[in-house]
């Protein structure tokens, strides 16, 4: 009999005390506290981990043999444990080919769909495309000039894996001599082609070798049916030698080269000389002259040669010399102006000397005086020729030529140039722009002409998932009877993935989004709705965090898919600090009763009520409305104005905002209403373009007025604060230098001569060489994600044993490492330049850290606190605009009043805080709101309100002003949350 609960003995794994618990099965089970309490330790490194070595265990030894070995965690026992699914924040993908359609398998679902029932249309004049006959094929070979070289081809093999030795006999027994093998020809007669059977190899037959006349037409029908037969209605023409306009002549297809899709080229761009054109008898359209190939599911594929864009290979973007980078300054003389182009370089003195003289102008002259007409020629390139004249050691040379330009010169170059140096040099100058060939769009032409129910492949992804899910609704009664057999099952498929993401409150994402672009939670959010369209049954599925990033009018919908999953027969652990999530858990686990050494237990484990009578629960104060984040008595008044005028990138609605100078400003929306695009692209980047004379591209807008009002501008975003497991909080902030200081000053480091640098887990020398200072060792997964181990030889400490021996008050520099934050404030009570940093840590609620945490570790919310600690620490001159985006991410109430603090300690400063959240304590504490939406995506990106949170909550479109009404006690209107059981109390002191 399978057992009710899960049931942990004895974890002790990082602060975890000895922890004996029972989680219930097929419940939703939320594990709070406060950060570094325990909670990631319980759920992931324990309950999780141990579901994960399980079925690492239940393979075979010849598969675990590839895999290596999982440490058991630090735990008695576990019992009870479902196979385990962990859902957390890290981002779906990196690859810039990754979009939210592939992550989520939609775009699979949509390439079958348009394979199966899409019409295709001609590219060129948008007409339906219908079948070519043999007779039609044979005509336009005849219009070519007379005594034209041709082949006709037959393509037998195109694009498969196999050395194929037996159709090369089948084909010289079938009277073939002739065949082209990836576009090389081979005589079969005389040599057969040796094919490497692990590689894709395209095999055309050789049908017949003509000159094109009249009198050839028989033969050359003859020819066209036989090919035709043996290929399945397509052929090839290879004209050795084009003529001109061979091309338009024959309309078609170009054939595709094999090979991977970066190296993926046209035959023509293979060999100069030569053009290979596909005939196909299904598709052509009779009035542009133009074939299309054969539609299949790759056709669709912007990963595949056959339905990529050929201009970016399926990027949707390209790289193109930029105006605004190779001129930074038209006030410089004409010699001086073009960046890339030195003039004490002879090459470019020479061009600019003689075209100066061309136009009668002097290099002395700045650049934004000359004629425009001048200034485009320069740039772009000569509309006549130019007479060339140079000096030599040889005497006078000269010649006459069009000069063709700086930027022409500068592309041509890049392409060209196998000096990678030289590369790099122009790419300075380059900006990436959207693919011009496709639109971004990043499909072909004839894919993109292919239409379902009257809308293409790439208009269907350029919709937002609300958007595509109205779209697919009914779809079945605009298309035929024997369409709608085939399209049945696929777009019900379709419509349940869309739904899926719908209900976890991302349908303002859309398909076509880039997946790097995405932000954790919504990057959780995506595997999530994934998981409820899997339909399993009897998992364990542990969460982190959901609700981070999503309004509180979303979170109800996030919470109902969460049950769902639940009544399906799953049991849920589910990490979190939002307390409208608690108040639907079944069961609580709250953690601590402090952070870091002082956390480590289960202070409760039961439903809310329980919790929210727990005296020592902190958590359960704040549920219960015993404690809470004090609304502020004044809200501070703006010292003018820094204005964005005009803001449109993205879905922005061409808006003016005012973010008040010396105050703390709070942007709120839905998600999806453009905040991110509002702070980050538009007023970040057009404040670092414009104060700094950076290459940065800022969002489209008009004018940021009000920066003279400002001194600088900081960024505190949630990215990493390094990329390796050596990168840590104590190196970031610049106490480890100081700690290695004190190590070396030792009398025994002295005795041996250890300098600084023998405490350093980077260098050589004090380091363990085993793990090159990391403390862990990477295994290989294979088909499963890598997992760290500490390294055998130092047991993780870093350094090797001499390195050790060295001790200050009886620790090492490797205990220093494992202390926290508060530990060390402590330890190095006697050392004010480390206590001041660490002081900065302890202020944002960092205090149960681990010095020598690795920076791989640590959760968005952490690393942007770690930097505002950084930031704190600096000489501050009261006029910076600090910007941070969702700071409370990952924090216990408790804490968020810590970080609240610090924000506003920043604004009495004198300097102004911007800041992009959700979480309505902090918004409270605003002295101005600006409220993007109303909703998500294309029906966002206008201002709703703007000013002091009482006004925005008063005001009814705003969906965050509804929420803010239940916190705010002078707004006398009632929230969503009203009636909830537990009403928002007094602020405590």
């Amino acid at each position: 009999m399978s057992k009710d609960v899960i049931e942990v003995r004895g974890a002790e794994e990082h602060n975890l005390k000895d922890v004996d618990v029972e989680i219930p099965r097929e419940e939703l089970t939320v594990v709070t506290g406060l950060s570094g309490s325990g909670k990631s330790s319980l759920a992931f490194e324990t309950v999780y981990a141990e579901g994960q070595r399980r079925y690492i265990e239940s393979l075979s030894a010849y598969a675990r043999n590839f895999l290596g070995q999982m440490d058991k965690p630090q735990v008695e026992n576990v019992e009870g444990l479902s196979p385990a699914i962990s859902i957390d924040q890290k981002n779906a993908a990196n690859n810039p080919r990754s979009t939210v359609g592939t992550v989520t398998e939609l775009h699979d679902y949509l390439r079958l769909l348009y394979a199966r029932i899409g019409v295709p249309h001609c590219p060129e004049c948008g007409r339906e495309v219908g079948e070519q006959s043999a007779q039609n094929m044979v005509s336009r070979i005849l219009e070519l000039p007379e005594g034209t070289r041709a082949k006709i081809c037959a393509p037998v093999v195109r694009d498969q894996k196999g050395a194929f030795e037996d159709l090369f006999d089948n084909l010289v027994s079938d009277g073939y001599a002739r065949v082209e093998v990836d576009g090389e020809s081979y005589d079969l007669t005389m040599d057969r082609p040796d094919l490497d059977e692990n590689y894709d190899h395209t095999v055309d037959v050789v049908v017949d070798r003509v000159k094109i006349s009249a009198d050839a037409r028989s033969r050359i029908n003859d020819s066209v049916e036989t090919a035709l037969e043996e290929a399945d209605g397509t052929l090839k023409v290879v004209l050795p030698d084009p003529p001109e306009g061979a091309a338009d002549t024959l309309g078609g297809s170009t054939a595709r080269a094999t090979g991977d899709l970066a190296d993926a080229e046209t035959d023509e761009t293979a060999d100069d000389d030569r053009l290979v054109v596909e005939l196909s008898e299904e598709l052509a359209c009779t009035h542009c002259g133009i074939d299309i190939s054969e539609i299949e599911t790759r056709s669709f594929s912007f990963n595949s040669p056959h339905g990529a864009c050929p201009a970016c290979e399926g990027l949707g973007e390209t790289k193109e010399v930029s105006e605004d980078l190779v001129i930074r300054d038209t006030s410089k003389p004409l010699k001086h102006v073009f960046e890339p182009w030195s003039y004490d370089r002879t090459y470019y003195s020479r061009q600019l000397d003689n075209v100066a003289d061309h136009f009668g102008v002097s290099l002395q002259t700045p650049f934004e005086e000359l004629d425009e007409e001048i200034r485009r020629q320069f740039l772009h390139g000569t509309d006549g020729v130019v007479h060339f004249e140079w000096r030599t050691k040889n005497g006078t040379r000269e010649k006459t030529e069009r000069f063709e330009g700086v930027i022409p010169n500068l592309e041509r170059r890049h392409v060209e140039t196998d000096s990678d140096r030289a590369r790099e040099h122009i790419e300075d100058v380059m900006a990436t722009t959207t693919c011009p060939v496709c639109e971004g769009t990043r499909l072909k032409a004839e894919s993109r002409a292919v239409l379902v129910d009257g809308t293409s492949i790439t208009e269907v992804n350029r919709m937002s998932i609300g958007d595509a899910l109205a779209h697919f609704e009914g779809m079945e009664a605009d298309l035929s009877a024997r369409d709608t057999k085939i399209a049945e099952e696929i777009l019900k498929e379709i419509r349940a993935r869309l739904g899926f993401m719908k209900e976890v409150g991302l349908e303002y994402l859309t398909l076509d989004r880039e997946a790097s672009t995405l932000s954790g939670g919504e990057s959780q959010r995506i595997r999530l709705a994934t998981q409820i369209g899997s339909g399993l049954v009897g998992v364990l599925y542990v969460l982190d965090e959901p609700s981070i990033g999503l309004h509180q009018r979303d979170n109800d919908r996030l919470l109902n898919t969460l049950e769902e999953l639940r009544d399906l027969g799953n049991t849920l652990i589910v990490v979190e600090h939002d307390t409208e999530t608690m108040r639907r858990a079944d069961q609580i686990i709250d953690m601590g009763p402090g952070p870091g050494k002082r956390g480590g237990e289960v202070v409760v484990n039961g439903p809310q009520e329980e919790l929210m009578a727990t005296e020592e629960s902190v958590t359960g104060k704040y549920l219960a409305g015993e404690r809470a984040i004090p609304v502020p008595d004044d809200r501070r008044e703006g010292d003018g104005y820094l204005t964005v005028r005009g803001a449109r990138q993205h879905n922005l609605a061409d808006l003016d905002v005012e973010f008040p100078l010396g105050t703390f400003t709070a942007i709120t929306g839905v998600s999806g209403s453009g905040k991110s695009t509002l702070m980050h692209d538009v007023l970040y980047k057009g404040l670092v373009r414009r104060m700094n004379d950076t290459d940065v591209y800022p969002g489209e807008h008009d004018d940021i007025e009000g920066i003279d009002q400002i001194e600088t501008v900081r960024l505190i975003d949630q990215s990493p604060i390094g990329r390796t497991p050596r990168s840590n909080p104590a190196t970031y902030t610049n106490v480890f230098d100081h700690v290695r200081e004190l190590f070396a000053e030792t009398s025994l480091a002295k005795q041996r001569g250890y300098e600084k640098g023998r405490f350093s887990f980077n260098v050589k020398g004090g380091r363990c060489e085993a793990c090159g200072g990391q403390g862990t060792v990477t295994i290989d997964m294979n088909f499963l994600s890598d997992v760290e181990v500490p390294c055998e030889e130092c047991d993780g400490a870093r350094y090797n044993d001499e390195t050790l021996d060295v001790t200050f008050k009886g620790k090492t520099i490797a205990d220093v490492l494992d202390m926290t934050v508060e530990e060390a404030y402590d330890f190095f009570e006697s050392h004010t330049g480390i206590r001041r940093r660490l002081k900065l840590l302890k202020d944002v609620g960092l205090d149960y850290m681990r010095l020598g945490q690795p920076s791989t570790t640590l959760s968005g919310g952490e690393a942007q606190r770690i930097k505002l600690a950084e930031e704190l620490g600096k000489k501050d001159s009261g006029e910076t605009l600090y910007l941070l985006d969702e700071p409370t991410t990952g924090l216990h109430p408790e804490d968020e009043r810590k970080l609240i603090d610090v924000l506003h300690r920043l604004t009495d400063n004198g300097n102004t805080v911007v800041v992009i959240e959700h979480e309505l304590d902090l918004v409270k504490n605003a002295d101005h709101v600006v409220d993007l939406g109303p909703e998500g995506g294309e029906h966002g990106g206008d201002l709703v309100a703007a000013g002091t949170p009482e006004a925005v909550a008063e005001t009814e479109d705003s969906h965050t002003g509804r929420y803010l009404r239940d916190l705010l006690p002078d707004v006398e209107l009632d929230g969503p949350r009203a009636d909830s059981d537990v009403a928002a109390p007094a602020a405590d002191d």
